[in-house]
């Protein structure tokens, strides 16, 4: 066997009565109030103001470019000090970024309060989350990563409704205020009742020295780039389709509110994704997700209609999408186990997280580059299939290994 697979075997930390939980509660409410609010409040931000709507939005996809380069940062410090400071600090620059956003007398000051809020994104959503399931549950981590993200996933469905009441009953600025508070009072609590003080060394007495140079190899490998740049290709082409499939399905024939149910019905795959992630053969699972990314993006590009089964591949691309983030979450733990799991997942993710960031805004400008919606679907598919064949192209390699060895 190579050298480096004693590293590959997941170590279980032994995970807090309650922690599982309060991690379900904490993700749903970050998300809910860092995430899903200002999308929601868009509109009346822009109407009080006179900020262009796309300048609004701009500036969250800007704090979402920060977590994707902070989330490099805290994978280190997770790996290093644990996730009970860092989770706390977190949620505390969140509440603070969020007062911010509240009381921004322009929109250079709203900017720049989204920034902070982006480095609060980084270090209490999904990534160091995952990291900390990882380290609770070793090899048994799946069924909770799903119970995660599953509960997590109706944060929009809880917190768009109630940013948009409190928006109706006291202003978008008090109801930033609102959900700040709210964050506050639910999630440092929460962090700090159940979360660790300190890691247990993955390899007792290994000194940290070995474990920098072990990571920095890792990430150096041709393994690693290689699953990253397909990871990418993968988003790219589900993100940029599913989060822009309202003007696709209006472009094919949908009536607006018809596309609205679409984008709806997307997020239920979503749902539905998570719960069969777990049934789809470990060694399987990278190609039949990368696989049928492609045919569904394909399929939203090449089908005319009828809206009825444009919807159901709008689902099914949600449900890849469902299917990638427990893929995302499992991966890195899979191939090199829970040493400087914090640094490698942090890495790994940082451009997915980009992508996931630019993906809204790609979509039209490639629909005005190439002429329409339909024409940037097929570039997505493209960028689906092209993950696709390097999954095959990789699972090949590796079986060839495995017969060596």
């Amino acid at each position: 066997m190579p050298a480096a697979a004693p590293n590959r075997i997941l170590v279980a930390e032994g995970a807090p009565r309650g922690g599982l939980a309060a991690l379900c509660i904490t993700q749903t409410t970050g998300w809910g109030v860092l995430y899903y609010a200002l999308i929601t409040a868009v509109r009346p931000i822009s109407e009080d103001t006179g900020w262009d709507p796309a300048l609004v939005t701009g500036a969250f996809s800007a704090g979402l470019l920060v977590s994707a380069a902070a989330g490099i940062f805290v994978g280190g410090i997770l790996d290093r000090t644990g996730p009970r400071r860092l989770m706390i600090g977190g949620s505390l620059v969140g509440v603070l970024a969020l007062v911010l956003v509240a009381t921004a007398p322009n929109l250079p000051v709203f900017f720049a309060a989204w920034l902070a809020a982006g480095t609060a994104q980084a270090a209490v959503l999904y990534q160091p989350a995952f990291t900390v399931i990882s380290r609770w549950y070793g090899p048994a981590r799946i069924r909770p990563l799903t119970i995660l993200t599953l509960v997590a996933g109706f944060a929009s469905a809880i917190f768009a409704p109630v940013t948009a009441a409190l928006t109706s009953a006291v202003g978008w600025r008090g109801a930033f205020i609102i959900l700040a508070g709210t964050m506050g009072i639910i999630t440092v609590p929460l962090h700090a009742r159940y979360l660790n003080r300190s890691w247990a060394p993955a390899t007792p007495g290994a000194a940290a020295t070995d474990h920098r140079v072990m990571a920095r190899t890792v990430r150096r490998s041709p393994e690693f780039l290689g699953l990253q740049a397909l990871m990418v290709l993968l988003c790219l082409g589900l993100y940029t389709v599913t989060l822009n499939i309202i003007p696709l399905l209006v472009e094919k024939g949908a009536g607006y509110a018809t596309a609205a149910l679409g984008l709806g019905l997307v997020g239920a795959g979503q749902v539905g994704g998570r719960l069969l992630f777990a049934a789809i053969p470990h060694r399987a699972r990278l190609p039949v997700i990368a696989g049928t990314a492609a045919c569904a993006v394909l399929a939203l590009a090449a089908l005319p209609g009828p809206v009825p089964l444009l919807i159901a591949a709008g689902m099914l691309a949600g449900a890849v999408r469902g299917c990638q983030t427990l893929l995302q979450a499992t991966i890195v733990g899979d191939r090199w186990g829970t040493r400087n799991l914090g640094t490698l997942q942090g890495v790994f993710a940082a451009p997915l997280t980009a992508v996931t960031a630019i993906a809204p805004a790609a979509g039209p400008l490639l629909a005005a580059w190439l002429g329409s919606y339909t024409a940037m679907a097929y570039a997505m598919t493209a960028s689906a299939a092209a993950a696709a064949i390097f999954t095959a192209a990789m699972s090949l390699r590796e079986n060839r290994r495995a017969a060596v060895w």
